[in-house]
C-alpha cells in the first residue's frame, strides 16, 4: 500500500541509459530495486547515474540525488561534487543535493572559499538581495 500513498497509480518508464525499455511502472519501486541494486553492487555515484541516466525527469533525478546523499551525504563538499561532476543534469540534482546537504550540516559544513564567493544576488544587478532577504528573515523569525 505505501505505493499507492506515496504516488497513487502514476506509471513512468525509463527514457535513457540501461533502463530504456526495460523498466515501467511507480517512481518507488525503480528506487527501491535500483539503489538496492546499485549499493549491492558497490557502485560509484558514477556509475549509477550513467547507468540510470541522471537526466531532467523524476525516474533519473530522484534515484540519483537519494544515491548520492546514501553515499556521500556524511561529507558535504564530496556530495556536491559527486551531484555536480557525475549527473547528466547537474545544476538540478547538485541543487537538491545542495539543498539537503545545507539542511543536514549547515553553512559550515561548506568550504569557505564556496561561501565567500556566492554573489547573493536574484537577478542581475541587485548585488547582495539574498543576503539583505535572509537578515529580514533572521531578523523576524530568528
Amino acid at each position: 500500500m505505501r505505493q499507492l500513498f506515496a504516488e497513487g497509480a502514476t506509471e513512468y518508464e525509463a527514457r535513457g541509459g540501461a533502463w530504456r525499455g526495460q523498466f515501467r511502472g511507480p517512481l518507488w519501486r525503480f528506487v527501491d530495486e535500483r539503489l538496492a541494486d546499485a549499493q549491492a553492487r558497490g557502485l560509484s555515484a558514477l556509475e549509477v547515474c550513467d547507468e540510470w541516466r541522471s537526466g531532467a525527469c523524476l525516474l533519473e533525478t530522484v534515484p540519483s540525488v537519494l544515491y548520492i546523499l546514501a553515499r556521500h551525504g556524511a561529507g558535504p563538499e564530496e556530495a556536491i561534487v559527486r551531484a555536480v561532476n557525475d549527473t547528466w543534469d547537474n545544476d538540478t540534482i547538485a541543487a537538491v543535493v545542495g539543498a539537503a546537504v545545507g539542511a543536514l550540516h549547515g553553512a559550515s559544513a561548506l568550504p569557505a572559499p564556496w561561501v565567500e564567493q556566492l554573489p547573493g544576488y536574484t537577478r542581475f544587478h541587485d548585488e547582495g538581495e539574498v543576503r539583505r532577504i535572509v537578515q529580514r528573515a533572521r531578523q523576524r523569525w530568528g
